[in-house]
């Protein structure tokens, strides 16, 4: 959303960003005015914590304010956060919405999404998750009946649609469009690539010598135990390779670094990924995008969320390998890393989808789609 908002402030227009106060400094550095968004105790945490929809409801109510003061042409959301499109749907601002990953809404057919499995690829597999499709409607159809509560508690009228929270007027999907399986798209929908950004950060030098580069860039929040870093700096100094790592601002002292190992507190990853061979990583869809962004095949060890079927694509399209969570240990993540680099075509796969992020500004796209949107009115 930084990204896209420095775009539109960058054309002239007026633009805020509604987030939490620990982005304040960055959206202000960028030319963005920043709103602070309410931050509540979702379950299970603190003793009197509120449901996901409760959160919803009372921070609607707290974000149109901010719309009627604003008064924007148009209230961009996140897909992950209803209340700023809630709020705008009760001003009677368009409201668009920002998928910033794989979109969600699965062609017909596919395994559920997030689950890790590929696009089947015969008429059986088709049939089998076919087979499933009762248990996911069941999930939708609740997950629509939450939302068209909260829509009557504020007022508005009830969907008969499923995924509600996505906009049907406009959707901006911030991937690679190589990583979406083929599909019939909404008119409404636009698949404009990865917008990214990162917030400042020093340059660190690799380790000497012409082995291939291997980046180890570890969730920020899925692997508190560092058990992915810990492997690599195992595992990996074994090969002939030169190992960079970032460990998320808290370096393990117990464990020691080779001499083919740079390890470092943070890093930039526009600026180190390029010199590198591969990624090593959880999956998140942030560090995928700006990994093949730089034309760098991935081996992904899959932790939560959207991860194994941030995994699962890239298999598919050719740019990577996965290693299930439970093999990962020195041997595991050194033998992945191996087969991956006997893979010439992962990075040549990768470079095609770096050639294409570079003929293909995301946030330009993305930023048009909305101002013709706005001029609809």
């Amino acid at each position: 959303m930084i990204a896209l908002g420095r775009e539109l402030a960058r054309r002239g227009h007026a633009v805020t960003l509604q987030t939490w106060r620990r982005w304040q400094a960055d959206v202000e550095r960028e030319g963005i005015a920043f709103a602070a968004a309410p931050e509540y105790h979702v379950f299970p945490t603190r003793e009197r914590p509120l449901t996901p929809y409760q959160a919803v409801e009372r921070a609607t109510h707290e974000t149109r304010a901010l719309v009627r003061e604003v008064a924007p042409a148009v209230v961009i959301a996140d897909i992950l956060t209803l209340a700023p499109a809630l709020a705008g749907e009760l001003e009677g601002v368009p409201v668009g919405t920002v998928i910033p990953h794989l979109d969600p809404r699965m062609p017909a057919g596919s395994a559920p999404y997030s689950c890790g499995a590929r696009l089947p690829r015969t008429r059986a597999g088709r049939a089998l998750w076919r087979g499933a499709d009762p248990l996911l409607r069941h999930g939708l159809q609740l997950g629509r009946r939450q939302l068209n509560e909260t829509r009557r508690r504020l007022g508005l009228p009830a969907l008969e649609r499923v995924h509600g929270g996505i906009s049907e007027a406009l959707t901006l999907v911030a991937t690679f469009p190589q990583l979406e399986y083929p599909r019939a798209w909404p008119p409404g929908t636009h698949v404009v690539g990865p917008l990214m950004w990162e917030p400042p950060a020093p340059d660190v030098q690799p380790p000497p010598g012409g082995d291939p580069l291997i980046l180890i860039a570890p969730s920020t929040s899925q692997d508190p135990a560092q058990t992915l870093l810990r492997a690599a700096l195992a595992g990996l100094p074994r090969l002939p390779v030169r190992v960079l790592a970032s460990a998320n601002r808290q370096i393990p002292l117990d464990v020691p670094v080779a001499p083919n190992v740079r390890l470092v507190d943070w890093l930039s990853y526009s600026r180190a990924m390029p010199a590198c061979d591969l990624v090593v990583c959880h999956g998140g869809h942030g560090t995928v995008a700006r990994a093949l962004a730089s034309g760098c095949g991935l081996v992904i060890v899959p932790a939560a969320g959207d991860m194994n079927e941030n995994g699962a694509r890239v298999d598919w399209a050719g740019v990577g390998v996965r290693l299930p969570r439970r093999l990962v240990g020195a041997r595991g993540l050194a033998l992945a890393v191996g087969r991956a680099l006997a893979r010439p075509e992962l990075r040549a796969g990768a470079r095609g989808l770096q050639d294409w992020a570079a003929r293909h500004d995301a946030a330009a796209q993305a930023a048009d789609r909305i101002e013709e949107f706005a001029a609809r009115g």
